[in-house]
């Protein structure tokens, strides 16, 4: 059963939902730990939270990248990439986020009997993978990582993952650090040869899981992805989130976020995450100028 928890009071002196811990990783992105005891209690690697920064503000998901359950602290990492995103950056330590519901989704799953795992990240996707990780290393599994970004400045948790497997790869765009190219590059290159994993699992931008998955298509290996749609609610009645999953249709905030890569119309996907785009921008340079940004 899903447990869908809002903490948006004070407890005395306890300011819920304050903001304990914020460090910059890479340009435009940052990582925060929010004081949530109930939220941390209950998390699980794979699930999210949906917050709210403003009064009258829209309420985004963003993965819970890690949790702490005695310290009672879920930590997020998100990227500057609009006005709800831009207002939260402002936010420091002490300041509090008014809405903070979660865990939702689904939490991770996996064969035990398997023991050869190869995690594919690239950009935002890095840190979504962190807690599954981590979790996987704590049961002795064999673990391969490849990351990948636009140049060195978009590589980050890097030391932090390097600490939970048994190799880590890295791509980047402009080749001014690891390997030049594309995740899939390397991909490629280890399934050629002869490299072979029980499960692959894929988070990043939406071409990028689709890229992953054709590779893996050929030699039939079990391939898992994480998507990220437009969502609303969090609880599957505005069905903003739904995507098709083979011949079904499906709600990511409840049925996932985690599917069957085979299975996914990633073309539908893409499609949908463009409707707003436009009127993101718009808002998101209104935002900008507000606060004396400019374009």
């Amino acid at each position: 059963m899903i447990l869908y928890i809002k903490i948006c009071v004070n407890t005395g002196d306890k300011k819920m939902n304050e903001i304990v811990i914020k460090q910059n990783l890479a340009p435009n992105v940052w990582l925060m730990g929010i004081d949530s005891p109930q939220v941390a209690k209950k998390s699980n690697p794979g699930q999210f939270v949906i917050l709210r920064v403003a009064e009258n503000g829209e309420r985004i998901p963003l993965t819970i990248a890690d949790f702490d359950r005695e310290k009672g602290v879920v930590y997020i990492i998100f990227q500057v990439v609009g006005k709800t995103t831009s207002l939260l950056s402002q936010l420091n330590i002490g300041d509090r986020i008014i809405d903070f519901v979660g865990p939702l989704g689904m939490p991770y799953e996996h064969n035990p009997e398997d023991k050869n795992y190869l995690f594919v990240a690239g950009g935002l996707g890095i840190p979504a993978i962190f807690s599954k990780v981590k979790m996987l290393h704590s049961q002795g599994k064999n673990i391969d990582i490849i990351i990948g970004g636009r140049s060195k400045e978009n590589i980050f948790f890097e030391d932090e993952l390097k600490k939970y497997c048994n190799n880590l790869y890295i791509s980047t765009n402009d080749g001014s650090y690891g390997k030049k190219g594309f995740v899939t590059d390397i991909l490629n290159e280890l399934l050629e040869s002869g490299k072979r994993y029980d499960e692959i699992f894929a988070v990043g931008p939406v071409p990028m899981m689709k890229a992953v998955v054709d590779i893996t298509k050929k030699y039939q290996i079990k391939t898992l992805v994480s998507l990220n749609p437009i969502m609303v609610d969090g609880t599957g009645m505005c069905g903003g989130c739904r995507v098709k999953i083979g011949n079904e249709v499906k709600f990511a905030c409840v049925d996932g976020p985690i599917f069957d890569g085979f299975e996914v119309d990633f073309d539908g996907l893409m499609k949908r995450n463009s409707y707003y785009q436009d009127l993101e921008n718009i808002s998101y340079r209104e935002h900008k100028c507000k606060i004396g940004l400019g374009e």
